[in-house]
């Protein structure tokens, strides 16, 4: 495996892959892998020739009092677990490689769809993400994209924009990976406490007692907020941003009563560590 800095360096192996007519898998990250990503690195490895990893922590997509700063950086430890699970790439470009020229070109989807959720409350977000995805895309050349189902407004803020420019890569999206306790697998998770990560476990229960309820014949989307709300709310450290449905794909306003694919998603802080999570309901 490699680790390349330079979009050069990226440009030369991509170039390298294509001449010999691998496919190429692209698995886009911020660092700090864990079990989740190695998941995405694995399928990759699995569905293409050759893998390229991308470890960059995207300053345009945090806000000015975010935790850019603190994010977790471990180089190192991505680089041994990227090539553990078959990456043949590991590109870990500085920011002025990335963004070369201030603010001068961005990729921003419009609409209702970057403006629920963690768009409300983080308004450049989805604007900086997908600008650094398109930027990979543009660099890697990918057949392949793999993301996981955790950020589920990000995935389909991303279909959306594959589908309107008109790129021909396919995206996979991999199901959550979780902790055996059933915590999602996040990087934000290293900033918990052991009481906080204690209290966080109160998401996937919340999530998964809704799921119980929704297959129970539930279909009244305010009654499901309501109960996990109020489950979370058990939990005296919890500081909730939004527990919400929305209907898949595109994040619709939901429908009376439920019917087809919707995504229940919170978002709860537990001290200043703010967690994501989610469950898609749907009829089996």
């Amino acid at each position: 495996m490699k680790l390349v800095h330079t979009v050069a360096e990226l440009r030369e192996e991509v170039a390298a892959a294509k001449a010999q007519g691998l496919t190429i898998g692209l698995v886009p990250t911020m660092g700090a892998l864990h079990e989740g990503h190695a998941s995405l690195i694995k399928a990759a490895n699995m569905e293409n020739d050759f893998v390229v990893v991308s470890v960059f922590v995207n300053p345009t997509q945090f806000g000015p009092n975010e935790d850019l700063d603190a994010y977790p950086r471990t180089l190192e430890a991505d680089c041994k677990l990227a090539e553990s699970m078959g990456a043949n790439v590991v590109f870990a470009p500085a920011p002025k490689e990335m963004y070369p020229s201030e603010d001068a070109t961005w990729v921003e989807v419009t609409g209702d769809i970057t403006k629920v959720l963690c768009g409300r409350t983080r308004p450049i977000h989805f604007r900086g993400v997908t600008t650094v995805v398109t930027k990979l895309f543009n660099l890697a050349q990918p057949d392949r994209a793999y993301f996981g189902q955790k950020d589920a407004q990000q995935v389909e803020v991303l279909k959306r924009m594959v589908k309107d420019l008109f790129f021909n890569i396919q995206l996979r999206i991999m199901p959550i990976v979780r902790e055996a306790d059933g915590l999602a697998k996040s990087s934000r998770n290293t900033y918990l406490n052991e009481a906080e990560r204690k209290a966080a476990l109160v998401l996937s229960r919340s999530l998964k007692a809704a799921k119980e309820q929704y297959e129970a014949g539930e279909r009244d989307a305010a009654k499901i907020t309501a109960a996990v709300t109020a489950s979370i709310k058990e939990e005296s450290m919890s500081d909730i941003d939004y527990v919400e449905i929305y209907a898949l794909p595109e994040l619709k306003p939901v429908a009376a009563p439920m019917a087809g694919s919707n995504l229940l998603a919170v978002a709860v802080k537990f001290g200043t560590t703010r967690l994501i999570d989610n469950v898609v309901l749907e009829e089996k």
